[in-house]
Order: C-alpha cells, then structure tokens, then sequence
C-alpha cells in the first residue's frame, strides 16, 4: 500500500537526501521547507511528481498554514526534520534568535504532531519520526540553546511514545551526531580543528528511511557517539572532564562565528544581529 510522507526541511542537506532515498520506494511525498527554489530543485529531480508546500515554520502563521496541509494530506507518517543551528557563546546570542530556534526546533514539531494525530487515532495508524541529535543527550558548550532544543524534543519524542501506546501509532527519534552540511562555516572549522566525527547527510538519511520501514523507538547514528550518550548517562561528570579541552579549543570559532554576523567582538550587551544559522 502507498503511504503518505510528510517532510520538513526538505530542500537542503539531510531532507534533501531523505526525500531522494524516500523517492525510491512505495511512497507519496509531500516536501516542505520555507526555500521555495530549493524546494521545486529537489521536486524536479525526484519521480512521483512529490507535493511542495512552502511555508516558515519559525512564524506562527506560515506554521498555522503548514499544520493545516499536513491534515488536509493525512500522512501516513510525518518526518520532523526541520531544524537550525546556533553556534555561539550564550552570552553572545540575541534572544530572538533564540526564540527562532525553539519555535523551529521545539514549538514545530509538536505543532506538527499535534495536527496529524486525529487523523492516525481515527484511522488506528501512523508514524512520528523526530529527528533529533546526539547533541541532544550530551550538551556541549557554546551549542547550549541547540542542545536544550534537542533535549526538549527528545523529551517529547519519549512522552508521545508513551501517551500513544496501544493506538497503533509509532513515535520514533532518529539522533545524528554532526553532520557535513556547513564545512566552510566556522562550526566546519572547529569540527575538523578538534576531531569531530562527522557524517554525510546521506548515512543520516539512510538511517531515517530505514526507520521509516521498520519503526524503532530511538535509533543514535555513530559510532562511539552513541556510546558516549550512555556513558554521559551515567557519568556526566567524566564527560565534563572528556571534554574540557575541546571546550577551550572551540570557544575562538564560536567568537568568530558571531564576529563574520555582527562585524565586531562579541558581546554580552547584544541587541540585535545574530550568529551564523545553518539548517538542518
């Protein structure tokens, strides 16, 4: 049987690749993202003549209008993988880029979920798949309001499971570690500066169509990532300790991710401007 995808952040980097790999099975997709060219690009590479919804999911309205399009398609399953990223010192960031990336990490995702679900209780199926991010289990220093994000939908991702049981829905979380989408920013920088395991947005991609396909509670993409989320579990205070190197190595990219924005030192007395932004 055909069923039905819903795809955010569809028109670059991890969206972009699911929507290909997606486009290879027995599917129906509707592609959504606020980049209208990158979108109708990605449509015209793919067969099955996909939906393109094109909407901001960081403005209430444009997301009020994105909800009604996912009801109005009735998915089958609905992919949250819309996302940005901050990287910057705390004390650097202005708070409505901050409040831009819970509207789109957080408060999205949950609209989302929340639209759809009549329609799978009805028809007694469905499928949640949240894309969070090995970020969202070990935070890390200058990601700290990215990470809380993905803290957050890890969270929820864990009640709906729960408050879903038993309705024939499945609610999954797909945690990447970082992904090689942004390499000439300064997050690129600092990646290979320090080391960072990186994957491309096809492995991650990979990892999210086959949970598609066989629905599992949480899938970690990585490896020893997916070991360290267990062991930060744990012992939170090891991993302080793991880390406090790589902390100070980082700190001069994410200074310099605010300085190419704002064209000065970072400050605390930030008003307006902001940090570099990268889609998910």
């Amino acid at each position: 049987m055909t069923r039905t995808i819903f795809l955010t952040g569809a028109a670059s980097g991890i969206g972009r690749e699911t929507a290909r790999q997606l486009a290879n099975t027995d599917c129906r997709l509707v592609l959504a993202d606020r980049d209208a060219e990158g979108l109708a690009r990605v449509a015209a590479e793919l067969p099955g003549n996909p939906v393109c919804v094109v909407g901001d999911l960081g403005d209430p309205g444009s997301r009020a209008e994105l909800c009604q399009a996912a009801i109005d398609c009735a998915p089958d399953v609905l992919i949250n993988n819309a996302g940005i990223l901050h990287f910057a010192p705390l004390e650097s960031l202005p708070i409505d880029r901050i409040e831009s990336e819970f509207r789109i990490n957080v408060i999205a995702p949950i609209a989302l979920a929340q639209a759809v679900l009549p329609g799978m209780r009805e028809r007694g199926s469905g499928h949640i798949i949240n894309l969070g991010s090995v970020f969202g289990s070990i935070s890390f220093a200058y990601f700290s309001t990215y990470s809380s994000s993905k803290f957050a939908i890890r969270g929820f991702t864990e009640a709906l499971r729960r408050e879903t049981a038993g309705s024939g829905i499945d609610v999954s979380y797909v945690a990447p570690r970082a992904v090689k989408t942004a390499l000439a920013s300064q997050f690129g920088k600092m990646a290979a500066a320090v080391g960072m395991n990186m994957d491309t947005p096809e492995r991650v991609a990979k990892a999210i169509v086959n949970v598609v396909g066989s629905p599992t509670r949480q899938t970690f993409v990585g490896f020893p990532e997916s070991f360290f989320v267990k062991v930060n579990g744990l012992f939170p205070g090891l991993v302080d300790r793991s880390l406090r190197k790589k902390d100070e190595a980082t700190r001069p990219f994410a200074e310099e991710s605010i300085r190419e924005v704002l064209g000065r030192a970072p400050a605390a007395d930030v008003k307006a401007g902001g940090p570099n932004e990268w889609a998910a």
